[in-house]
């Protein structure tokens, strides 16, 4: 990424009492320490990070809690999904009774989406509920799982089953962090923001269109500007509805199918932005069969998945191993699968689908496919795509 002087950024998330800011400002990671102060009267600090996150930031993270007055913990776990597990979570226990965690104690995220919602779930349960801050350090994470405090893990029947609602203290984000991510994580990371267009910023949608060769380049202006406008847009939608009630529910566009797709793999093919990515196209497809948009909008949407290096389709797959993994969905309600449908860019509809509806659909699309062996995405993985060197 390139350097330009670039403002700190600050995007209030409001939720009244439970309200906080998402701190953007690249080099962030040095100022850690002191950016705590007034968030926890406890010295303690557990920093819950994974192996790959540790062996690049955690000891600057330390320096940073140690010169602040801090009396840091570190808590370092295996990389992936397959960490989300309540075995995890009890072992983050474990480690804070021993170390005598009280509840002004505070837990630091320092990673990816797997480690934010780990942290943030034993956050939430641990003496009921310490406080906790979100330092993500991957483009999924911050743009949008460490804001809006759904935390959790996953069940082998489906993924995020097992959760609370609980916001963080803090997110605090800085950009820098995104010059080490792995190719195959940064393009995952654009299905989320792509995302953020087609429900909610048709604007945004077309300058995603127009940037993302700089995007692939990891520029620094288009990136920071990605990075907040989605905070944003975000930040507007859970401080309408915390809890996911009602509209909340638009951010899940494009993870019905993607997360079915994530857990017939077993969460070993296909990583969570590269599901989202296929769930983008083939949700927009879905809806044009069922009348609600029409050509173009799947063409752009499909178009611009394409260009940012996002591989758009189903797996090799039954319908009765996608529509059962779709029935393990959080949206699902009295049985009936709760879709997220795009009408136009920018503008989206939440309602069910009848299961011959979709089961139509996929015959019509994709019922050449069979079903996999082993769950892996068919074809050319979308992190082996040629896509423009990282500068």
């Amino acid at each position: 990424m390139s350097r330009t002087a670039v403002a700190e950024q600050v995007v209030p998330v409001l939720l009244g009492e439970r309200s906080y800011d998402i701190i953007l400002h690249p080099g962030l990671l040095a100022t850690v320490g002191d950016r705590l102060r007034g968030l926890t009267a406890s010295p303690k600090v557990g920093v819950v990070t994974d192996r790959h996150v540790a062996s690049r930031y955690l000891q600057g993270i330390l320096r940073s809690l140690r010169k602040a007055g801090y009396d840091p913990t570190q808590i370092i776990l295996p990389p992936g999904e397959r960490t989300k597990t309540l075995g995890t979570i009890a072992k983050i226990l474990d480690v804070l009774a021993k170390h005598k965690f009280e509840r002004q104690s505070l837990l630091l995220a320092l990673g990816g989406g797997v480690i934010g919602d780990i942290t943030g779930f034993a956050a939430a349960i641990y003496q009921r509920g310490i406080p906790f801050v979100q330092v993500p350090t991957t483009l999924v994470a911050q743009v949008d799982s460490s804001v809006g405090g759904k935390t959790g893990v996953d069940h082998r029947l489906g993924k995020n089953l097992i959760g609370a609602f609980y916001q963080p203290r803090a997110v605090l984000i800085d950009p820098l962090t995104l010059r080490t991510l792995p190719r195959r994580e940064w393009i995952a990371g654009l299905a989320e923001v792509i995302k953020y267009g087609i429900i909610a910023d048709e604007e945004f949608f077309a300058f995603l269109e127009k940037e993302i060769p700089a995007l692939l380049k990891l520029e620094e202006a288009p990136v920071t500007h990605v990075i907040k406008r989605s905070c944003e847009i975000k930040a507007k939608v859970v401080a309408g509805d915390e809890r996911e009630s009602d509209r909340r529910r638009i951010l899940n566009y494009g993870h019905t199918i993607g997360h079915a797709l994530e857990s017939l793999g077993g969460y070993r093919g296909l990583i969570h932005g590269e599901a989202v990515g296929v769930g983008l196209v083939q949700e927009a497809d879905l809806a044009r069969h069922m009348g609600l948009c029409g050509d173009e909008v799947v063409e752009r949407i499909k178009s611009l998945v394409q260009r940012a290096g996002l591989f758009e389709q189903v797996a090799a797959t039954s319908f009765k191993s996608l529509w059962s993994a779709m029935q393990h969905d959080k949206k699902v309600v009295g049985g009936r699968v709760i879709g997220v449908w795009p009408v136009r860019i920018g503008e989206v509809v939440i309602q069910p689908i009848d299961q011959q509806v979709c089961a139509d659909w996929f015959q019509e699309k994709h019922g050449h496919l069979s079903r996999p062996s082993s769950g892996r995405q068919q074809g050319k993985s979308p992190a082996r795509r040629k896509a423009p060197a990282r500068r």
